[in-house]
């Protein structure tokens, strides 16, 4: 689960896990808590608390540990505490993805959009070899879903699936993205993910939306042999624009 410095990923802004986003910040800000007085910072009962704590613990968000006591023991099992675990305490720092807006900006005052581009296909060009070997090992039905696969290896919790309606081809659909924030103020990363992805199918592909742009999904069309890409529709971007929507 990968989340940001405000709080866990966008999936998790309503209900329960919006609640959960509560109990995991509390940690955070206040240090290894108690279940009741988890309880009483976030105004849950400590049943509820402790349903929110599973889950998190479930997802290497935080984990139990035995409460330490400065001073003379007392009688009676020492109180269990929640701590946020490594994962959980890299996943709100946002300081790397502030580190990248900052070093873009100063390579986009230096050179302009398109040394930002040049940089994204640069990036591209060395973190794709891996995904290179693995689609080209794949048979060219398979070559969309043995993409998809390597890149939820790498944290992008992507899936293949038959284009609806009409349309001859696959989605390549992204849930999430490890650089969508920095994406929000820089489109040229989507736009040389998009280059990138039509490069290595071998097909003129289509960005039909991002989670930069505030979508729900990143969704790129990859047409079957011998079609051609549908309509463009209010989000969509060919290869050679993709990402360029407003932040």
């Amino acid at each position: 689960m990968k989340y940001d410095g405000r709080a866990p990923q966008e999936e998790l802004a309503t209900g329960e896990r919006s609640t959960r986003n509560r109990v995991a910040r509390s940690i955070l800000d206040h240090g290894p808590s108690t279940v009741a007085d988890l309880a009483k910072r976030v105004g849950l009962t400590q049943a509820a608390v402790r349903r929110q704590l599973d889950a998190l613990v479930s997802d290497d968000v935080v984990e139990a540990r035995e409460q330490r006591v400065y001073g003379a023991r007392t009688r009676g099992r020492p109180a269990k505490v929640f701590a946020l675990t490594d994962c959980g305490r890299d996943a709100f720092d946002q300081s790397y993805d502030k580190l990248a807006a900052d070093a873009l900006r100063f390579i986009a005052a230096s050179g302009g959009d398109e040394a930002v581009l040049a940089f994204a296909r640069a990036r591209m060009a060395a973190v794709g070899e891996a995904y290179r070997a693995v689609v080209e090992a794949a048979e060219p039905e398979g070559r969309t879903e043995a993409l998809a696969k390597a890149l939820s290896a790498d944290g992008y919790a992507a899936m293949a699936r038959s284009a609806p309606g009409p349309q001859q081809g696959e989605q390549l659909c992204q849930h999430h993205c490890p650089v969508a924030h920095v994406a929000e103020q820089f489109p040229q990363l989507c736009e040389a993910e998009t280059e990138f992805f039509s490069s290595l199918l071998g097909t003129h592909v289509q960005r039909l939306a991002t989670l930069a742009h505030g979508d729900g999904v990143c969704t790129t069309y990859v047409p079957r042999s011998g079609h051609a890409a549908p309509p463009q529709t209010t989000h969509s971007a060919s290869a050679s624009t993709a990402g360029r929507n407003p932040a």
